[in-house]
């Protein structure tokens, strides 16, 4: 036997009809949906956001060419510029939302826009957040279990690692992430910063704050090995230094003391110390030459950031407006009413 196809029938007037003879239900799911809707809408904290727009400095070779024309004059084979850079634009949003550099946002500073009250961002973000009111369910359920299983606080001098944290640090490193946003524009290498927070001073100052930490977390790793090499040479201009003294001292202490000496052992012994004195002044030099290199190294590899867009104090908050969320909700209450309409009356509609 063949199977009789469901074939759904559509009487426009017929739906009209029910509908209006339904308008009291619906008016009423309308309402009380529209009244949740609202409640939800003045239950949510306002969201501020505040935007920071960097654009990094294209690598180049035109001063790392000059650097290596400065040392080939000195003998120095330095082959600036050839090497590759890891950390390119694109993994930047990647290094902002690592552990140590979250970490490392946790002690700056905070004040709030209406009362002027400061803090660190890790108390700010653990203790004074407001709550949705949707959100006070789940808070309550992790009140009760964080009592019963009630952790040993850390001591006075603790200090957050980011190899190991505990439990609290773990959730507001969480919370911190949640606030950032870092895009980077594939063309252009434009970076762009968003921090969103309930109040806008500190969502401008984290933005700032952020952007600081951003630079510098860059420029030490581009740094880091040039910085390695001039420490190296800072030693080795201190012992040329030092022994070129010692050579000069030794040399000035013997010809004091057999200036009226006219012996030729003396005389030759007087022309090793010199020589030996010329030795140590030309590598003392050529280390002097190598540390200036090094100092130049540093500054070639440290980058430089143009900032399209500071951050700003927003005036106006980003969240939904209430009118929205109102009609939203409204809107879901209609169709509710209208789906349980559809269900009550489906073989009205449906032959079989």
């Amino acid at each position: 036997m063949e199977e009789k196809e469901k074939i759904i029938n559509i009487n426009i007037v017929e739906v009209v009809r029910l509908l209006l003879a339904d308008k009291k239900k619906i008016c009423i799911y309308s309402i009380v949906a529209g009244v949740i809707g609202v409640l939800f809408a003045f239950g949510t904290p306002k969201i501020y956001k505040s935007t920071v727009i960097l654009a990094p400095e294209e690598s180049g070779n035109g001063f790392s060419g000059s650097i290596s024309s400065l040392a080939s004059m000195v003998g120095m084979n330095m082959k600036i510029g050839q090497t590759g850079d890891a950390l390119y634009p694109e993994i930047y949003p990647d290094l902002m939302e690592s552990t140590n550099f979250i970490v490392g946002l946790f002690p700056v500073t905070v004040k709030t826009l209406k009362t002027g009250d400061e803090y660190s961002y890790f108390d700010y973000i653990q203790k004074h957040q407001k709550l949705a009111i949707h959100e006070y369910p789940q808070a309550l359920v992790i009140n009760i279990i964080e009592k019963l299983k009630a952790e040993p606080a850390p001591g006075p001098g603790h200090k957050p690692d980011p190899f190991q944290l505990t439990k609290k640090e773990d959730e507001v490193a969480k919370a911190i992430k949640n606030k950032i946003d870092c895009s980077v524009d594939k063309k252009t290498n434009v970076i762009t910063i968003v921090v969103e927070d309930q109040d806008p001073l500190i969502a401008a100052t984290m933005a700032d704050s952020i952007q600081v930490h951003l630079q510098h977390a860059i420029t030490d790793y581009r740094t880091k090995k040039a910085r390695i090499d001039l420490e190296y040479m800072e030693k080795l201009f201190d012992e040329a230094n030092l022994q070129y003294k010692k050579a000069r001292q030794k040399y000035a202490s013997f010809g004091d003391a057999n200036s009226k000496v006219v012996l030729q052992s003396v005389q030759s012994q007087m022309d090793e110390l010199e020589n030996e004195m010329q030795l140590k002044y030309n590598i003392y030099q050529q280390v002097v030459e190598q540390r200036q290199l090094a100092k130049a190294k540093v500054q070639e590899r440290t980058p430089a950031f143009t900032i399209v867009q500071n951050a700003s104090v927003p005036v106006k908050h980003s969240s939904r407006p209430k009118i929205v969320t109102l009609i939203i909700w409204m809107i879901l209450g209609f169709l509710l009413r209208t789906g349980m309409l559809a269900w009550q009356n489906r073989k009205k509609f449906v032959n079989i």
